[in-house]
C-alpha cells in the first residue's frame, strides 16, 4: 500500500503541462515546446528564439501574430539549448532551469498554501495564492511589475512608494537581441514627476512634469481618440499608464534599441506606429543650455529667454545657454516676469504646501534667494501645487499650442526696463490714435468715401476681393478673390457648349482657363435655380473656410448684376455618378479605388461634422456632388444647402426640405436620386445623422455600382437600400458586389463596408454611428461592428395613383409617405 502512494507522489512532482492551458500549476513543469495561453487567445507564454539565434529566451508575445514579444524573464541570461524548464513548486517558487543551472526565479514572500501561475489577457503573467484570492492586490508576483521593453494598458510606468519598486522600460541591444540596451524611460521623481528618456546615465529626452492633463511639452500623451492617458499619485504610489478607447485594438508603447518612443496599434493586419514621442530637434534635451529656449518652427533653433543674453560668440554653440542682462540682488525688489507657452524646465522642486495660490507660490519663492523661478500646476490632482526651481532653467522649449506658464526671478532693474517699455509703447500708441483722430477726422471723411468707391471700382475691374460677413455668420468676414464676368467668359469660351461639363442642381458647370494658366471649373447659378443670394453667399462662405484634402477648393467667385459664378479648382475625372454609373467606366473602377473612395468621402464628412472650426451639415450628399482627381481622390462638393450647426442646435427642424427631393419632381427622385433621410424627408428634422444616412446610401451604390432608386431587379420592387437588407437577412451579402469588378477583392473588407453601409441607413437617427466610428469600423479590422436593424423608407416599395379630379400623381410609399406632383401634359 505505501509503495503505491510513494508512486503517485513521484509522478506529481514535475507533472507535464496540459496543451493550450492558461495556468501553472503547483509541481507542475513547462518544458521548451510547451506553452501558456491566456484564455481570451491573445497572449502565449514559453521559450522562443530570435531570428537565426541559438539563444532560447522565455518570454510573453502576442498569439497569432508575426513574433512579437512583450517580456523577457531570462533577458540578460540567454539558455544555449533547448533542454530548459520552468518549474513551480508547492511553496510557491518559480524557477528557470538547464540541468543544474539556474537562469532566472521568482520566490515569494511568506507561507503560501496553493500557487498558480496564470497568463491574463492583458498579457501579464500573475503568481498567486488560490487559497488567499484572485486580485491584483493579492498577487504574489506579476511580470507587469518587471517591465522590459514595453508598456501595454494597465501596466504601471513609476514607483511603488510602499515597497520601494521602481518599474522602468529598458531596450533592447538590437532587434535580435532581447538583453538589455542602452536606453531607460522612467517617471521620476516621485514629488514632481516627469518622464525621462535616458541613454546609461545621460538624459537623452524629457517631458513634463505632468499639469493635470499632460506631460509638460508633449501633446501625444493627453486624451486623444485612440487612448487614455492615466497619471496617479497618492501616498503608495506615483504611475503613468493608459487604456485603449477600443478594447479590440491591440497596442503597446515600446523603446526600441535606438531609443525612440512609439506607440504601435495592430490596424489592417500589421503594427502601424501612430505616435512617436520624440518629435522634433527641441525634443533633445538641453539643446539651448541654461535660459536658452528652442523654437523648432524657426530658422533659429535656440534664443534666449526674454532678460538674459547669449554667453558664447559662436553663433552655432549653445551649451553655454544664456545668462542675466541684470544680475539678481536678493531682497532689493526682485520680482517675476511671465512667460507663456513654454515646456517646463527640468530639476522642479514641489512645495511643501498643497493647494496653494499663485500669489502664495510667489511669496514661497521669493522668500528663498536661490529660487529662479515658479509655476502652478495641478501635479497630484489636488487643485494646484507649486513647482519651485533652485538652479539654472535648462531644456525648456516654445510651445505655443499647449505649452505652460513660467514666472521667472528678475532683478529690479529689469522689471523697470520691461515697465518703461510698455509704457512707453502705450504712450506712444495713444499719442499716435489722438493726433490722427483729431488731424485727420475730416480729410478721412472726405477721402474715405472717394477711396471707398474707387476700391469698389477696382474690385469689379477685373481681380478683386469680395467681402460679405455672412449676415450673421459665427465666423469673421470673408476676403476671396472677385473675378471680372469678362474674364471668366473668356476662360470659359464664353460659356460654349464645348466647355460644358455638367449641371447640377443649382445651375451649369463649365471647365476654364484663366490668363494665369489655371485651369478652372466654374458653376454658373441658373437665375431659376431656386439658389438665391442666400445659398449663394451660404456656399461662398462654407467653401472658402474648409480646408481638407477631401473637399473641393473654391478659387473666388464672380457677381455680376443677377448672375453669381463660383470658381473652383478643375478635377479632371469629373463626378463620381460619371465613372459609377457607366458601364464602360464601371468596370475599370477597381476594389481598391472604390474603398479609397469610401474612405476620402467618410473622412471629409467626418471632417465637417467633428473637426472643422464649425459644424456642417451637408444635407445633399450623392454621386454627382462628389468630385474626383486626376488620382481619383474624392472630394465633396455642392454646399448651396449646407447648414452651419453649433453642438446645441445640432438637430434643428427646417420647414424648408432641401436637397435630392426638395428641389426634383418626384419622377425625378424616384429614377435614382432619393438619398436623403427619413426623419428629413418627412419631418424636417435634419442633423449629422441625416448625412450619415446619405453616406451609407452612397457606400451601397459605391459597392454595388448602382443607383440607390434607379434599382431594378427581378424577383422584387425594393430599391437598392432594400435590396441590401434582403441579401444581408438570407446571409448572401456579398450577392450585392458589383459584377463588374474584375480583380479580386478582400471580402472581409468588403463585407465590413456592406455592415457599415446598412448601419448608416438605419431608420431611427440614434442607431446610427457618428463619422468618427464610422472611420474607424472602416480602417479597423479588429473593430466590433454591430449588427444593423431594418434600414428606413429607402428600402420600401412605392404604389403610384393619379387624382381622377386633377392632373396630380400621388406616390405612396408603405411607411405612409405620400408624394404629390403636377402630371405633365
Amino acid at each position: 500500500m505505501i509503495f503505491p502512494l510513494f508512486l503517485a507522489f513521484c509522478c506529481s512532482l514535475g507533472s507535464p503541462l496540459a496543451q493550450s492551458a492558461d495556468t501553472l500549476s503547483a509541481n507542475q513543469t513547462l518544458q521548451d515546446g510547451q506553452s501558456l495561453v491566456s484564455s481570451g487567445q491573445i497572449f502565449e507564454f514559453g521559450f522562443f528564439t530570435v531570428d537565426n539565434s541559438s539563444a532560447r529566451y522565455l518570454g510573453i508575445w502576442y498569439k497569432n501574430k508575426p513574433l512579437q514579444v512583450t517580456w523577457v524573464a531570462n533577458r540578460d541570461n540567454p539558455i544555449a539549448n533547448f533542454s530548459a524548464e520552468l518549474t513551480l513548486s508547492s511553496q510557491g517558487s518559480v524557477s528557470l532551469q538547464n540541468g543544474s543551472v539556474n537562469y532566472w526565479s521568482v520566490t515569494p514572500v511568506g507561507a503560501v498554501n496553493e500557487p498558480f501561475l496564470r497568463l491574463l489577457d492583458n498579457g501579464n503573467l500573475v503568481l498567486s495564492d488560490a487559497s488567499v484570492s484572485d486580485d491584483s492586490e493579492d498577487y504574489l508576483w506579476q511580470s507587469f511589475d518587471n517591465i522590459t521593453d514595453t508598456l501595454l494598458p494597465e501596466m504601471k510606468l513609476g514607483w511603488n512608494l510602499r515597497t520601494g519598486l521602481k518599474r522602468n522600460m529598458t531596450s533592447w541591444a538590437s532587434t535580435t537581441d532581447p538583453s538589455s540596451g542602452q536606453y531607460t524611460f522612467s517617471l521620476e521623481p516621485p514629488d514632481a514627476p516627469q518622464l525621462i528618456l535616458w541613454k546609461g546615465s545621460q538624459k537623452q529626452y524629457r517631458w513634463g512634469p505632468w499639469n493635470g492633463k499632460r506631460f509638460s511639452g508633449s501633446n501625444e500623451l493627453k486624451a486623444n481618440p485612440i487612448f487614455e492617458p492615466i497619471f496617479n499619485s497618492s501616498p503608495e504610489e506615483v504611475y503613468y499608464t493608459y487604456k485603449v478607447v477600443d478594447n479590440s485594438t491591440l497596442s503597446r508603447f515600446v523603446v526600441t534599441p535606438e531609443g525612440a518612443i512609439q506607440y504601435l496599434a495592430w490596424l489592417d493586419s500589421q503594427w502601424t506606429n501612430l505616435v512617436t514621442l520624440q518629435r522634433d530637434y527641441c525634443d533633445t534635451y538641453g539643446m539651448c543650455g541654461p535660459y536658452g529656449t528652442c523654437y523648432d518652427s524657426s530658422d533659429e533653433n535656440c534664443r534666449c529667454l526674454k532678460g538674459f543674453r547669449k554667453n558664447d560668440s559662436n553663433p552655432l554653440d549653445w551649451t553655454g545657454g544664456c545668462s542675466r542682462t541684470w544680475g539678481l540682488s536678493c531682497g532689493n525688489g526682485d520680482g517675476f516676469v511671465k512667460f507663456k507657452g513654454l515646456k517646463l524646465p527640468d530639476n522642479s522642486h514641489l512645495s511643501g504646501n498643497t493647494s496653494s495660490s499663485l500669489e502664495e507660490c510667489k511669496t514661497e519663492c521669493l522668500k528663498n534667494c536661490s529660487c529662479m523661478a515658479f509655476t502652478r500646476v495641478d501635479v497630484h490632482g489636488n487643485g494646484g501645487d507649486c513647482l519651485l526651481w533652485f538652479v539654472d532653467l535648462v531644456d525648456t522649449k516654445n510651445y505655443p499650442s499647449g505649452g505652460d506658464v513660467l514666472y521667472i526671478r528678475m532683478a529690479r532693474a529689469e522689471i523697470d526696463a520691461i515697465t518703461r517699455t510698455k509704457r512707453r509703447r502705450r504712450i506712444i500708441t495713444a499719442v499716435g490714435i489722438s493726433v490722427s483722430t483729431v488731424c485727420g477726422l475730416l480729410v478721412l471723411a472726405f477721402i474715405g468715401l472717394y477711396t471707398l468707391r474707387r476700391r469698389k471700382e477696382r474690385a469689379r475691374a477685373e481681380y478683386g476681393v469680395y467681402r460679405d460677413s455672412g449676415d450673421g455668420a459665427p465666423e469673421d468676414d470673408l476676403e476671396l478673390p472677385l473675378l471680372d464676368i469678362g474674364v471668366v467668359a473668356h476662360a470659359t469660351s464664353n460659356f460654349s457648349f464645348q466647355n460644358k461639363i455638367g449641371q447640377g442642381g443649382f445651375g451649369e458647370v463649365y471647365e476654364g482657363v484663366l490668363p494665369t494658366g489655371q485651369e478652372v471649373a466654374v458653376k454658373k447659378l441658373s437665375l431659376n435655380s431656386g439658389q438665391g443670394l442666400k445659398e449663394f453667399k451660404n456656399e461662398v462662405i462654407l467653401i472658402a473656410k474648409l480646408q481638407h484634402r477631401n473637399l473641393v477648393k473654391l478659387l473666388g467667385c464672380c457677381i455680376h448684376g443677377d448672375e453669381r459664378m463660383l470658381i473652383y479648382e478643375y478635377l479632371p475625372n469629373k463626378s463620381l455618378d460619371h465613372h459609377l454609373f457607366d458601364p464602360n467606366r464601371r468596370k475599370l473602377v477597381t476594389w481598391k479605388t472604390r474603398f479609397s473612395i469610401i474612405m476620402g468621402i467618410a473622412r471629409g464628412l467626418l471632417y465637417l461634422h467633428e473637426d472643422s472650426r464649425l459644424r456642417i451639415i451637408h444635407r445633399d450628399l450623392k454621386p454627382s456632388n462628389i468630385l474626383l482627381d486626376s488620382e481619383m481622390n474624392p472630394k465633396i462638393s455642392d454646399f448651396g444647402i449646407a447648414k452651419i450647426f453649433t453642438i446645441e442646435n445640432a438637430g434643428e427642424m427646417t420647414n424648408r426640405i432641401v436637397g435630392t427631393y426638395g428641389y426634383m419632381s418626384p419622377e425625378y427622385a424616384l429614377k435614382g436620386h432619393f438619398s436623403m433621410s427619413p426623419e428629413y424627408a418627412l419631418k424636417g428634422h435634419f442633423s449629422v445623422k441625416s448625412d450619415v444616412f446619405s453616406f451609407g446610401v452612397l457606400l451601397l451604390e459605391i459597392v454595388s455600382g448602382h443607383k440607390n432608386w434607379g434599382f431594378y431587379h427581378p424577383d422584387h420592387d425594393l430599391n437598392l437600400v432594400g435590396h441590401a437588407w434582403k441579401l444581408w437577412t438570407e446571409g448572401n451579402a456579398l450577392g450585392l458586389v458589383d459584377a463588374l469588378i474584375e480583380q479580386e477583392f478582400p471580402m472581409k473588407e468588403v463585407m465590413r463596408c456592406i455592415q457599415v453601409g446598412l448601419l448608416c441607413v438605419q431608420q431611427r437617427p440614434e442607431d446610427r454611428p457618428t463619422m468618427s466610428s464610422v472611420v474607424l469600423m472602416l480602417v479597423s479590422e479588429t473593430s466590433d461592428v454591430p449588427q444593423p436593424k431594418e434600414p428606413g423608407f429607402g428600402a420600401e416599395s412605392f404604389v403610384v395613383s393619379t387624382d381622377s379630379s386633377s392632373s396630380v400623381k400621388i406616390f405612396h410609399f408603405s411607411n405612409d409617405m405620400t408624394m404629390t406632383a403636377p402630371e405633365s401634359r
